[in-house]
């Protein structure tokens, strides 16, 4: 009997007892030696225009750990539970977006399925957890119609809201589901100083940030202007020049940025794309507890050949598990 055992401050599990190797051969199952401790890795593949490939098999992947090729020792690519948790940024620069934050939520419940859960946090420049993960929808939906869609707030701190909501899912039971936070935000924000705390929480909490970008017709011109422009008010627009967002953080964890005018469509997009990742697992390197270690997913030459402007969408590191 194979018995799996999740290592907490890793992405990791320890597994004993053996297979046949002829049932491998046919079913493409896993074969492992006893207490091999394993670092899983979670990608998609995409085009040139940012559209989801499929198709690929264990042979058509290559992951470099520290910059040393490691053997693939499992392969899976399926339906899986998820646990979201929805992020949603009200701070005072998302009041005229709220319509297009309210079809977003909607999609997103409507993405749920049977196993699902789903919590749900707001930000401005603090943090509030409105509901924990449940797979109650009713109460999901009461949350998100009651605490993100009525109000606005102050200033915003991006990435001290996804530290708080990665340290949040870190430290809750781990089990088979697939764990992300979908951010709902305009993606502009104030400096919080959380950058490499936020990446380390996500890397321990094995969760993909993923971010629905939400701006009306024109903001991202007039952002880009603001920056090139010298503001009138001396440091009034500092926090733009020099502010934050979630795109590289996101980066970091392998994670998407989907930005349109049709919010319902994109939370769908995120949705799906989650469910459709490939999971793929190795064998965790030996080290020094704590030690931080670089993941490099690609597709191997053949495959890469054959999808020539394609890339692989993974997190780019891990932290060793201590003793």
């Amino acid at each position: 009997m194979r018995k799996l055992y999740l290592v907490i401050t890793l992405t990791a599990i320890s597994v004993a007892a053996q297979a046949a190797q002829s049932a491998a051969d046919k079913q493409d199952a896993p074969v492992f030696k006893s207490d091999v401790a394993l670092v899983k890795v979670d990608a998609e593949v995409l085009d040139a225009e940012h559209r989801l490939l499929g198709g690929f098999r264990k042979e058509d992947f290559r992951i470099l750990d520290n910059g040393s090729p490691q053997d693939i020792l499992y392969f899976s690519q399926g339906e899986v539970p998820l646990d979201v948790l929805l992020l949603f940024d009200i701070s005072s620069s998302m009041a005229p977006k709220l319509r297009k934050v309210a079809a977003s939520a909607h999609a997103a419940l409507a993405e749920l399925k049977p196993g699902d859960r789903a919590a749900v946090m707001i930000f401005w420049r603090k943090t509030e957890l409105i509901t924990p993960f449940t797979n109650d929808l009713s109460a999901i939906e009461a949350a998100i119609n009651d605490r993100v869609l009525q109000r606005t707030l102050g200033g915003t701190h991006i990435l001290g809201a996804i530290n708080d909501a990665a340290d949040y899912i870190r430290h809750q039971p781990r089990g088979d589901h697939r764990r992300a936070i979908v951010i709902v935000t305009d993606n502009h924000g104030q400096m919080s100083g959380k950058k490499n705390t936020a990446v380390k929480n996500l890397w321990e909490a094995d969760a993909v940030l993923c971010g629905l970008q939400v701006r009306f017709a024109g903001e991202t011109a007039l952002l880009v202007a603001r920056r090139i422009t010298p503001s009138p008010a001396g440091l009034a627009m500092a926090w733009i020049m020099d502010g934050e967002n979630m795109t590289g953080v996101a980066e970091k964890t392998g994670g998407d940025l989907l930005k349109g005018d049709d919010a319902g469509a994109q939370f769908t997009e995120l949705m799906h794309r989650l469910r459709a990742r490939y999971s793929l697992y190795y064998a965790m390197p030996k080290g020094k507890a704590g030690e931080e270690r670089r993941i490099k997913v690609q597709l191997a030459d053949d495959a890469q050949s054959k999808n020539p402007q394609s890339r692989v969408l993974a997190r780019s590191g891990y932290h060793l598990p201590g003793s």
